[in-house]
């Protein structure tokens, strides 16, 4: 059973995939603004009447539905690619703080906590005359502790 639920989602993925590269294309552009002119030089045709506007109704709201989980897809694949390209670059750079990888985890009152943190290596830099003197909190605040140290 496990094989078939992975076919499924795998076929679900390579389609999603499919219609969202369409649909961000000049083609699908052309075909909605098409389909839009078509429906209203058949108003005359139809007398205007509440059937020709059920159906433009009806069609765009079904696509906006659809649209709007096929954009959240989208969006979610884009962020975590994101965070897994950005949790690399910390981890391979050089006196980067490790804290910062999976920081997207954290709950938002972490996230604030860490935001605190670098307004006050930011303060600290300021106070410094110098930002690219330190690029992290403990190594601010260390060379922070220094010269308070030295005076």
């Amino acid at each position: 059973m496990g094989n078939t639920n992975t076919g499924l989602s795998q076929r679900l993925e390579a389609f999603s995939t499919a219609v969202t590269r369409w649909t961000g294309s000049t083609a699908a552009f052309a075909t909605a603004v098409s389909v839009v002119v078509v429906w209203a030089l058949l108003g005359p045709v139809f007398g205007y009447s509440d059937t020709w506007q059920l159906v433009i109704n009806t069609g765009t709201t079904v696509v906006t539905f659809l649209m709007v989980f096929l954009i959240q897809r989208t969006q979610n694949k884009d962020s975590l690619a994101i965070h897994i390209k950005l949790n690399e670059m910390v981890a391979a750079l050089k006196g980067a703080s490790n804290r910062m990888i999976d920081v997207e985890s954290l709950s938002e009152h972490e996230l604030r906590i860490i935001e605190r943190h670098f307004a006050e290596l930011a303060a600290l830099s300021r106070q410094e005359g110098d930002i690219s003197r330190s690029h992290s909190i403990d190594e601010a605040r260390s060379r922070h502790d220094q010269k308070l140290e030295q005076q």
